[in-house]
């Protein structure tokens, strides 16, 4: 890694937050930060055993996932925790998709549904996508005519990160938004924070991680026959692409030398606008 790579991704991981998905796969994957995490939103004691970020679920006969944030508890309860800047990757439907694809990962073949575990899944978002102006939001089937819980051990819970008030849930969500550590409220997401910001150590892993992202974009590039600019953009929409929206991925796209033409059609897909969009927000940017 050359002297003034490492220097632009020093100054990019200064500006990363928990709302950027490269930095808070590193955080959460610590099981203290995942548990905080969940006992924060859910307002419950537990233990987690076992977290995994970036976690990948199959679906034989449909589209696969990649789970933010996976993580087990002693009780075996699971949880999946998405964090989400754009409202359209936090639809209800995307919510249903992410529950039906982790029920049918657990549930071992010949296995009965009554084995199912509880199962919670968790947005955190970076709008108030369900509208309420609440800062959060619990979604558990009910019986209509009764309003009585229909008991099937499966949760979705909306997170409003704009409300970032006195509360526990609120203070989380400030940290959520925190460049610097020193500024944070809970102790063990400032350490985490801390350690890949300011420790020698923990930045070299996060300029590590960059450039193997590069570099597997160059690779998938050379296979496929494109060009090596523009499997650097694509690696780099990775790693921008949920860091500060449109603009950034922009300026990232241009720092790698993708052209304009390849840059609208990575604006268009990630951000599920038609290419026309895209072109007028790219061009008054550029």
């Amino acid at each position: 890694m050359t002297e003034n790579l490492s220097e632009k991704y020093r100054e990019k991981i200064a500006r990363f937050i928990l709302m950027d998905d490269i930095f808070m796969n590193k955080v959460f994957e610590d099981k203290k930060c995942a548990q905080l995490l969940l006992k924060i939103i859910l307002e419950k004691e537990l233990t987690v055993t076992e977290v995994k970020t970036q976690y990948a679920v199959n679906s034989l006969q449909g589209r696969a996932a990649r789970l933010d944030i996976w993580a087990v508890d002693e009780n075996n309860k699971l949880y999946n925790v998405e964090v989400q800047n754009e409202n359209e990757d936090a639809t209800p439907m995307r919510a249903r998709y992410n529950c039906s694809l982790i029920d049918a990962n657990v549930l071992k073949k010949g296995g009965h549904w009554d084995e199912l575990p509880e199962t919670y899944v968790i947005f955190i978002t970076r709008n108030d996508v369900l509208g309420e102006e609440r800062p959060i939001y619990h979604i558990d089937r009910i019986i209509r005519e009764s309003g009585k819980e229909f008991v099937d051990k499966s949760h979705i819970v909306y997170v409003n990160s704009k409300i970032r008030d006195d509360t526990s849930l609120g203070k989380l969500m400030h940290d959520f938004y925190c460049k610097d550590a020193d500024e944070m409220c809970y102790n063990e997401l400032a350490i985490r924070t801390g350690y890949f910001k300011k420790n020698e150590e923990g930045v070299k892993t996060m300029c590590t991680i960059m450039e193997e992202l590069i570099e597997e974009g160059r690779a998938e590039g050379r296979a496929e026959g494109r060009t090596e600019g523009r499997a650097e953009g694509r690696a780099e929409g990775r790693i921008e692409g949920r860091t500060e929206g449109k603009l950034l991925m922009i300026e990232m796209c241009k720092e790698f030398g993708v052209s304009l033409v390849e840059t609208v059609k990575k604006i268009a897909e990630k951000f599920k606008m038609t290419e026309e969009e895209a072109e007028i927000i790219v061009k008054e940017n550029w």
